[in-house]
């Protein structure tokens, strides 16, 4: 990745995205189980804007990117340009790992993550 691109992994920690968030970034990209797709395992990216989010609280102790994305504005920041690249999970139960159909799918959402990221880096490019 350019030095300029920055992977974390929040887990449950929705307040620090929100504070990262702040600083000022140019795109958000989020990896995330999402119900969308027929199957289980199906990976869709989705372009989120501030007319997606409603209205939510900020948990201090959890990860909902509904919130924490809707939190923005009254924190005082801009939601950049967002993109969420879902994969439908086979179970939302509680548990360690991932279905096989959606261990399978990992490779599927990473080329996903890849292919996003050229587009957005390129329209960075002056021509």
């Amino acid at each position: 990745m350019p030095d300029h691109v920055r992977v974390v992994d929040y887990g449950i920690r929705g307040m620090h995205l929100a504070y990262d968030l702040l600083e000022g970034y140019a795109a958000l990209v989020i990896a995330d189980a999402a119900p969308r797709g027929r199957q289980p395992g199906d990976v869709t990216v989705m372009k989120v804007g501030i007319e997606d989010l409603g209205g939510g609280e900020l948990d201090a102790h959890g990860m909902n990117p509904v919130s924490v994305l809707g939190t923005q504005a009254s924190l005082g920041g801009t939601l950049p340009p967002t993109y969420v690249v879902g994969c439908r999970p086979e179970s939302v139960a509680e548990g360690i790992g991932l279905s096989d159909r959606v261990a399978a799918a990992v490779p599927v959402a990473v080329a996903e993550i890849r292919a996003l990221l050229d587009d957005l880096l390129a329209a960075r490019i002056p021509t």
